[in-house]
């Protein structure tokens, strides 16, 4: 199964990066961000996109660059992890705000309900977080809630039509329970949605005698920067203090260093390094 996953400049992205390739088997693809119009593969060459955390606000472009267009345009299932979680949400015209508390290298129970990403787990459950930001409850109509901290936060929610996923916490941090088999369970329910749609076209070619053109293949978004497959980036020389409440701001640009949750072995380096955040701090630096 192949998976696109987008880096917004989030040193977690190698752990996605790994854990992705141990459940599908196969390397993911990745892509920042602000990635050029030229590096910007079709989607439809995808059985689903991973949306990294990152520092930032969804609803700003210089910190979510294309992945807002991505996310209304998606062909297929996509899961958004802590910054993705919170673009599913804006994107539906969700309040993100500052959270109660921020959460950073927090360890939480999870109750949740049961379904989807969460289809097998216990309750209660121990999950890592990382954030200034959270996703505010009510949610619009198109969305449902589907995972909650024990501080009430919202962490996961679905989108009603589109099979769209989020999740507040790090799944792919050690130190959150689970979080291999929640990613089989994305497979899973990528590879569900594509058993229906196959269903679906041979029912719709069954009833027509003629069939329509076919227009142009849809394309992501275009933005600034590099598509490459992932790989370690060099240690950092030096820690990086916390980002500050209300919002993440940790900047943009490139930031060595793998972070201590990586444990491990790191992917080899197919193309130019990707940034990361460094440092030690304690528990474990998230986003």
């Amino acid at each position: 199964m192949k998976t696109l996953l987008i880096d917004n400049y989030d040193s977690y992205t190698y752990n996605l990066f790994q854990l992705i390739a141990e459940v599908n088997g196969e390397e993911p693809v990745v892509v920042l961000n602000d990635a050029p119009p030229d590096d910007i593969p079709d989607l439809r060459d995808f059985a689903n996109v991973v949306v990294s955390p990152g520092p930032g606000h969804p609803a700003k472009r210089r910190d979510f660059g294309i992945v807002g267009e991505l996310l209304a345009a998606a062909p297929v299932p996509v899961l958004g992890v802590c910054l993705g979680h919170q673009g599913i949400a804006a994107g539906e015209r969700a309040w993100v705000t500052p959270a109660p508390e921020p959460r950073h290298g927090h360890l939480s129970t999870v109750r949740h309900n049961g379904q989807d990403l969460f289809e097998g787990l216990p309750q209660q459950f121990t999950a890592v977080r990382y954030h200034s930001l959270s996703v505010r409850e009510p949610l619009p109509l198109s969305l449902e809630p589907t995972a909650w901290a024990e501080d009430g936060v919202l962490m996961g929610l679905r989108h009603r039509s589109r099979p769209l996923w989020g999740v507040q916490f790090h799944p792919e941090s050690v130190l959150t329970e689970f979080g291999h088999r929640m990613f089989v369970n994305f497979r899973e329910l990528t590879a569900s949605r594509a058993r229906e749609t196959r269903t679906a076209k041979a029912r719709t070619s069954g009833t027509r005698t003629t069939e329509p053109p076919c227009g142009p293949r849809p394309q992501a978004p275009r933005g600034r920067g590099s598509t490459r497959r992932a790989g370690p980036p060099a240690p950092s020389r030096g820690p990086v203090p916390p980002p500050s409440h209300p919002a993440d701001r940790r900047g943009r640009g490139r930031r060595g260093g793998l972070h201590p949750d990586v444990h491990r072995r790191a992917p080899r380096v197919l193309a130019r390094q990707l940034p990361g955040r460094g440092g030690t701090v304690p528990f474990l630096v998230l986003r």
